[in-house]
């Protein structure tokens, strides 16, 4: 695709970049075919094809549209568009770069810039959000269907096991997910505990960055960024093997750190490292494993939900059903697996028409087959489609767990 840069783009980094990206796109559409906001609109500008043709315009002429910026909302980020690709189009890298031009550019409603300061200075931070998510429970009771469908319950709490191996491993504990679904890194460690690993988390790693970065505040993302490695790099350099993610979302945050700071002098080289040992959690338990558990099945159908961020961010398509099927479990039959269940971050409350639409799409391609429990590997996805599941929604770990600690009693 042949451009010609603004002078404000030409010859700065982020327009050459750009230019690019823009370059390596040869028009053929097929993004569109697994596109989750095309397929639901049909706009050619709310796919990726369309998209990429309004953040050329963009950058041609240096303004940003109202409308563009509409189109580049309704955007999931999902990077459906990246797996179908014939041409390997780094279209979540462009989405990025335009959302930011947009943002400095075009001043949103008061409203909206409400919201999303308000998700920037609470998400984030794990005391502030636990804080109004236990006051929230607490009020649950009293409040209206809607607003109560997107509050958890309460779980109660599994124990961590000791830190007892020589074998040792980080995990993030993230910012939301202490809170809503703490058990998933808690499941995560006994299940490692039982195959040698301690599985250790430093409380002061908090929000891997995803949503400043996301909401396009990229500056304030890369000082969680740099937060976290800091706080992890004295384990890294005491012999920590990997930094373990449980929510794919996260983990393809992480494994961009690398690449979002390759120009700080004095970050790059530990932000690489932190990039080549980050893992996400199908990636260290092995099939192999599975065995050494020893896991118990309990006969129950399983859906399988694998986040966008797992299967197009990490490209781990099938790394969960491998685990799953080799422990036993009854895998349901589901369709449409590619297509976004309408979490995708913060969208489900910026654009909650479309989110929602999304999500009783991935629901009922997911039950299909009638099964007894949905488990994803997100906890934005997880949490997401609990708000309107029949039937149980958890983390695979979870269910994992379960099995082995059936076993052991």
């Amino acid at each position: 695709m042949q451009t010609n840069l603004h002078p404000i783009f030409k010859n700065t980094a982020v327009g050459d970049e750009a230019e690019a990206i823009l370059r390596s796109c040869v028009h053929c559409g097929f993004c569109n075919a697994t596109c989750p906001t095309y397929q639901e609109l049909g706009d050619e500008r709310d796919g990726p094809r369309g998209r990429i043709y309004l953040i050329k315009q963009l950058l041609e002429t240096g303004e940003a549209t109202e409308k563009t910026r509409t189109h580049m909302d309704r955007c999931l980020t999902c990077r459906s568009c990246e797996t179908t690709c014939p041409s390997g189009v780094e279209y979540g890298r462009l989405a990025d770069i335009g959302k930011e031009i947009i943002e400095r550019q075009q001043t949103r409603p008061f409203a909206e810039q409400i919201m999303r300061w308000g998700l920037r200075h609470i998400l984030p931070y794990r005391q502030r959000f636990t804080a109004l998510l236990r006051l929230g429970q607490w009020l649950r009771p009293l409040m209206p269907a809607m607003v109560k469908e997107k509050i958890p319950s309460r779980v109660h709490l599994l124990r961590w096991p000791p830190a007892r191996h020589s074998r040792r491993m980080l995990v993030l504990a993230g910012c939301t997910q202490p809170g809503t679904t703490p058990n998933t890194n808690i499941a995560a460690a006994r299940v490692l505990d039982q195959l040698g690993v301690s599985l250790i988390e430093l409380p002061k790693a908090g929000c891997c960055g995803a949503v400043s970065h996301h909401l396009s505040e990229h500056d304030e993302g890369l000082g969680f960024v740099r937060a976290n490695i800091d706080i992890w790099w004295p384990a890294i350099e005491q012999g920590a093997e990997a930094i373990v993610v449980t929510a794919s979302g996260c983990g393809t945050m992480v494994k961009d750190y690398g690449k979002l700071l390759k120009s700080d002098a004095l970050y790059a080289d530990k932000a690489r490292r932190v990039s080549d040992i980050a893992r996400d959690l199908s990636e260290v338990i092995s099939v192999d494993d599975i065995e050494k558990l020893k896991f118990k099945t309990d006969g129950l159908k399983t859906a399988i939900h694998c986040p966008c961020s797992l299967q197009h961010g990490l490209q781990l398509p099938d790394h969960v059903d491998r685990l799953l099927e080799k422990a036993g479990i009854d895998i349901a039959k589901t369709v449409d697996k590619h297509l976004c269940c309408g979490s995708a971050g913060t969208y489900s409350l910026l654009q909650p028409a479309m989110s929602s639409n999304l999500l009783d799409n991935k629901l009922e391609a997911l039950t299909v087959d009638s099964p007894d429990r949905i488990v994803t590997a997100n906890v934005g996805c997880q949490l997401h489609l609990a708000t309107r599941s029949q039937v149980p929604v958890q983390h695979w770990i979870e269910l994992l767990e379960q099995g082995m600690s059936s076993h052991l009693k």
